[in-house]
């Protein structure tokens, strides 16, 4: 890749993706998370093949320059990343040597005003990334009050999520929410604001509403089981998240996956040991360096974690243990 054609885009840790996902020619790895297309531009510039993964269509539509640049080595498909290996084989592919996941919400999509992912712009109460599906005026204008102050709890970390809840209920039916600075400002409002405060008060609701609207937490668990059937023995898994939620599923998962696991009963002398799926190359996550935060403060939240597939065949997944929470559905069916 030229200079000239070089991104002005870099997505958040690419050195620290690109050591540990160390692709090269003749591989072919899965971008999961395309957005603006920064990892799977860095990959084909070291050599390998992409088959890159997005649900916005903005992406998809804005990808198509760097899949005539790749001349046919770039593989971009408009669907969810949870279904990854479904993609990979749909392509052609049995195996991959590397899958990377960017989890959450792009800048992209922050920057959009008529997304609603953001409250720094006024704009339409969507947050959808497929444009599909329930949106989030849907969701607070709609949602029994109990289930909505779970939501902006368990996915917000909100600890005023029941006084949100009951204050969107009592305001909805005289004007239902469809703005994001309508929301915002009734946050503001039963939250309160402290001027030592170092973010909005919506900052945590809109978090929650976001998560739950795209089904972020069930499509990561979605992704990494199925990057487990994709994989083949000696191949790498990156995963970068922002917040507690999703690396604790992206640690649960992995420090399961790399111990041997006994089935059945503990007294028994003879027990059948399943073998770890994954080895860790390190201990602990990987966080973005002091420059690059400097550049880009949301590096500051990111973590990367990864790991090796081993030869050990792939196993069922446990949402549950994994601690993805147990949520309301949505109210409208789920997009496809």
């Amino acid at each position: 890749m030229s200079a000239e054609t070089a991104p002005r885009h870099i997505p958040v840790m690419l050195d620290e993706v690109l050591a540990a996902l160390a692709p090269k020619a003749g591989e072919t790895i899965i971008d999961g998370t395309f957005g603006l297309g920064g990892y799977s531009r860095a990959i084909l510039a070291a050599g390998a093949d992409v088959i890159a993964i997005d649900r916005d269509p903005t992406a998809i539509a804005g990808g198509a320059g760097l899949v005539a640049e790749a001349a046919g080595r770039l593989t971009l498909v408009e669907d969810r990343f949870g279904a990854l290996d479904s993609v990979a084989e749909a392509a052609g592919h049995g195996a991959v040597d590397g899958v990377v996941l960017d989890i959450g919400v792009s800048s992209m999509q922050l920057d959009e005003a008529e997304r609603g992912f953001s409250f720094r712009f006024d704009g339409p109460l969507d947050m959808r990334m497929a444009r599909s599906g329930p949106s989030a005026a849907d969701i607070v204008n709609t949602m029994a009050p109990r289930d909505l102050a779970r939501i902006l709890s368990v996915l917000g970390e909100e600890r005023r999520a029941g006084a949100v809840a009951r204050a969107i209920a009592e305001d909805r039916g005289a004007t239902p929410f469809t703005t994001t600075a309508a929301l915002a400002g009734l946050i503001e409002r039963v939250v309160g604001r402290k001027p030592t405060d170092t973010i909005h008060p919506a900052t945590r609701s809109f978090q929650a509403l976001r998560i739950f609207v795209n089904e972020e937490l069930d499509e990561l668990a979605d992704a990494l089981a199925a990057a487990e059937r994709i994989l083949r023995p000696g191949g790498r898994l990156v995963v970068v998240s922002f917040h507690s939620l999703e690396d604790r599923i992206v640690k649960r998962f992995l420090a399961d996956r790399s111990e041997e696991r006994a089935g059945g009963s503990r007294h028994l002398p003879e027990r059948s040991v399943a073998a770890p799926t994954f080895t860790l190359p390190g201990k602990g996550p990987v966080t973005a360096g002091e420059a690059e935060i400097g550049r880009n403060p949301r590096a500051r939240s990111a973590k990367l974690r990864a790991a090796i597939r081993t030869a050990a065949p792939a196993r069922p997944f446990d949402r549950e243990a994994a601690g993805v929470p147990s949520l309301p559905p949505l109210t409208a069916e789920r997009s496809q």
